[in-house]
Formats: C-alpha cells, sequence, structure tokens
C-alpha cells in the first residue's frame, strides 16, 4: 500500500504524522512511504532521515495526499479539502462535532475517516488519545502559570506559593487522563487542587495515586458554582468519545470569577465545557472576557512536537501497520478498537456519537 505523509499546515502545528522510524517500518513491510518535504522538520526529523529509512520525500502536498492512506496528525482544514477523495482512507485526530463543515466535506467525498480519539478497547480506554492527552493536561498547567504572572494579564499568582503565603488553587473540571496529568503537575508545583468530576471511580483512583494538596469533589451545580469562583487557573478537561463536549460553565460564573484568573480549556476541540472558551492558536493563543484570560488552543501538543511525534507514533504505528497490510475492512472487522475509530465510511456517519453531534442518520457497518 502506499502510505502518505502530508505537512501539517494548523497554525504553529509542528507534529508529523510518523517520525522516520515509523517509515521504516512501514517500508520494511513493503510498502511505500510518501512523505512531503519538510513534514518532519518542526518535530526533528529532516527529509534526509526519511530518505534514510527508505521514505521517498515528495515536493507537494497532493504528491502525499494522492496516497491509499493518509496518515495525519491534526483534522483537514478547508485548503486540504480539494484532497479529500473516494476511496481515500484517512487517519488522524478529527473531532468532528466541533467542525461539522469538515464533516460534510468528508461525506460529500466518500472518504473513510478513522479517528485517533474515538479508537477504544473493551475496557473504555483510548489508547490513541492518551498520550496527547497526558500532554495536553500538563501544558494546561504550564501555559496557566504564565498566564497568571502580571506581565502577561494575571493576578500575580504563584501557584507554589512561598512559605507564609498560600499557593493558588487550580481547579480541574473532569477526572479522565487530562485532569489526572493535570493534577499531578500542579501539585508538582506546590498548588492547591480542587477535581470536579463525577466518575467517583476516577476520582477514588486520583486521591489514592496523588499527594499533596488534592481534593475531590463529585460535580454538581453548587459545588461548581462555589470553586469556580475561588479559582486562580480553571481547567477545562471533559470529554465524551466522539461527542461534542457538554457546557458545564456558564458566561455568567466565568464573570463572577476574579479578575486576572486564568482558563484553560482544554476540550475546546470538541467545543469546549466553558460557554466563553473558543479556539484560539499558537500564535494568538489568549483573550480576555470577563476580565478572565482564556487559553483556548485546540492542537496544545504541536507546541512540544518532538515529545508528541515521538509519543503518537508509538501508539499508530501498530495500527497502520495493519492498516497497510490489510486494509480498513478486514482490520474493522478483525479489530474491535479501530472498528470503533471509523467515524465516516463512504458517504455515511457510522460512528453514533458523530451522527447525532451533527443530526445525521447513523448507518453502523456491519464488518
Amino acid at each position: 500500500m502506499i502510505v502518505g505523509i502530508p505537512k501539517e499546515i494548523k497554525d504553529r502545528e509542528a507534529r508529523v504524522g510518523l517520525t522516520p522510524a515509523g517509515a521504516r517500518a512501514l517500508t520494511a513491510a513493503g510498502h511505500r512511504v510518501l512523505v512531503e518535504a519538510g513534514a518532519g522538520a518542526g518535530s526533528g526529523h529532516p527529509d534526509a532521515a526519511y530518505q534514510a529509512a527508505g521514505g521517498e520525500v515528495v515536493p507537494k502536498a497532493a504528491d502525499a495526499w494522492g496516497a491509499d492512506l493518509v496518515v495525519k496528525v491534526k483534522e483537514p482544514l478547508p485548503a486540504e479539502y480539494p484532497f479529500l477523495r473516494p476511496g481515500l482512507t484517512l487517519f488522524t485526530y478529527l473531532h468532528l462535532a466541533a467542525v461539522p463543515d469538515l464533516a460534510r466535506a468528508l461525506l460529500e467525498q466518500k472518504v473513510r475517516a478513522v479517528a485517533y480519539e474515538t479508537v477504544q478497547l473493551g475496557d473504555g480506554t483510548l489508547p490513541l488519545l492518551v498520550p496527547m492527552s497526558r500532554i495536553a493536561g500538563r501544558l494546561a498547567v504550564q501555559v496557566g502559570a504564565h498566564y497568571l504572572e502580571r506581565p502577561q494579564g494575571g493576578k500575580g499568582i504563584l501557584l507554589g506559593g512561598v512559605p507564609g503565603v498560600a499557593p493558588g488553587l487550580v481547579v480541574i473540571l473532569g477526572s479522565g487522563t487530562v485532569g489526572h496529568e493535570a493534577a499531578r503537575m500542579a501539585l508538582g508545583l506546590g498548588a492547591e487542587v480542587v477535581v470536579l468530576g463525577r466518575n467517583s471511580r476516577q476520582l477514588a483512583h486520583m486521591e489514592e495515586r496523588l499527594n499533596g494538596r488534592l481534593s475531590t469533589r463529585v460535580l454538581d451545580p453548587l459545588v461548581l458554582e462555589t470553586e469556580v469562583q475561588r479559582a486562580d487557573l480553571l481547567i477545562g478537561a471533559v470529554a465524551v468519545p466522539g461527542a461534542r463536549t457538554p457546557v458545564l460553565v456558564f458566561r455568567d460564573l466565568v464573570g463572577r470569577m476574579e479578575p486576572g484568573s486564568v482558563i484553560v480549556d482544554v476540550s475546546v476541540d470538541q467545543g469546549g465545557c466553558i460557554e466563553t472558551a473558543r479556539p484560539t492558536s499558537h500564535t494568538h493563543p489568549v483573550y480576555t472576557e470577563s476580565g478572565v484570560i482564556h487559553y483556548g488552543v485546540p492542537n496544545m501538543p504541536g507546541a512540544v512536537p518532538r515529545t508528541a511525534t515521538a509519543a503518537l507514533t508509538a501508539v499508530t504505528l501498530p495500527y497502520v501497520l495493519k492498516l497497510a497490510a490489510q486494509g480498513l475492512e478486514r482490520v474493522a472487522r478483525e479489530d474491535p478498537a479501530l472498528a470503533k475509530g471509523v467515524l465516516l465510511y463512504e458517504g455515511r456517519a457510522a460512528h453514533p456519537e458523530v451522527a447525532r453531534a451533527l443530526s445525521l442518520p447513523c448507518k453502523p457497518i456491519a464488518w
């Protein structure tokens, strides 16, 4: 099979779909790998490294997109829609509930769209989402601490405090991977941490694993209202596989936060769990609303592309190898986890949450 690795064009997105080591694994298995020139440069992987791995460096995006299987990091942007076509299998993060125009373009072109974020194991684990969730959770605290500094417009809080002065308060909405990693990072800085979630088992697990100024609460309206108003840094870490993120914090409550507080909504790529949050970019990462600084970069791990690309390839490569060797239909029949990643298939919505979010009929595929 021919596997294409286009260069990412999202604002300051320097990750790449596969490392040269991933390309070597594919070429060793007899596949062709077409890498757009410069695709790996931002992640520390020059064109020569892909050539040494047996890959073919191609000059244009259209060349890489012309492959049977295209492996990316982020969803296609409008400038890439002309590359979509029937027969193409696209394997990447998609988050279609937040980008209905892309969903329509994929449907119209009958693309086989397989999303990293909905590949799901029998125990509910999302193996291709976990590495980026870990990175985003850790970055959320790092970024939030930066914007709490007075020169950045923040209230001038040091999250860890100092002897004799109370630490800052980090409130985290969600107890999954992002929430866990954000709590771990915040505690490492010495902050006080409150995690609000609906999964009591996950909350108990966090309390057992993490020491420090950590407390957990089962999320209800009164607890939410109380803790959000106290937060120096509020982190949105809520996710529903394939669906739009439910809004938990509304505009009125944001307006009651102290001026100079910071919101980092990691779930903004799926619509966001805070009403005032909207997607930003690495070039223009923040804006202020109701006196509160909002950070809404949907591709946060793109800020650390060397780490992120290596972590992503480690988990996606086994699936890429199977897709290249056997094709989507056979892999989906034999691997239930991968089958759950198929959002759209040749003009129909195949995933129930995506279909619901886009108000489309769901036509499950009998693999």
